[in-house]
């Protein structure tokens, strides 16, 4: 065995479609493009969207509003998901709530929202809080960290 032996495993390469060459290959004569119209003509496409001269989907809907490029999205965690997952005294930070399954794809932050209640005292680390929030978690004794 040596470099001069080597070939592609069986089926992994194709030989390309050689079109307009003889009515015997299968694709002579129009070449795979039929018969006149504008795609069978040289540098003939219509660009994405054109319906025929038809006014297009996207200038037919009305626009509305307007999407801020600076806007952050964060993944939203309700207490009553700390309070299932974690113990007492554990520290719950973006590796801790990874392995919980908490946080799958990470957005621009964390942010702990004040849905249900919770007991336990847990250090909690994220990029925001809401009040109601930070309010139930330093009432269970815990205490907050904004990263």
């Amino acid at each position: 065995m040596d470099l001069s032996n080597l070939k592609p495993a069986i089926g992994s390469t194709k030989t390309r479609k050689r079109i307009g060459r003889g009515a015997g290959s299968g694709t002579g004569k129009t070449a795979g493009k039929g018969h006149k119209g504008q795609k069978a003509r040289s540098g003939g496409s219509v660009k994405p969207g054109f319906e025929g001269g038809q006014m297009p989907l996207q200038r037919r809907l009305p626009k509305r509003g307007f999407t801020p490029l600076a806007k952050k999205v964060y993944v939203l965690i309700n207490l009553n998901d700390l309070q299932e997952r974690f113990e007492a005294g554990s520290v719950v930070d973006l590796e801790a709530l990874g392995k919980a399954g908490l946080v799958s794809k990470m957005l621009d932050g964390i942010k702990i929202l004040g849905d249900g209640s919770l007991d336990k005292a847990l250090t909690v680390k994220a990029h925001k809080f809401s009040k109601a929030a930070q309010e139930k978690i330093e009432a269970a004794g815990g205490s907050v960290e904004v990263i």
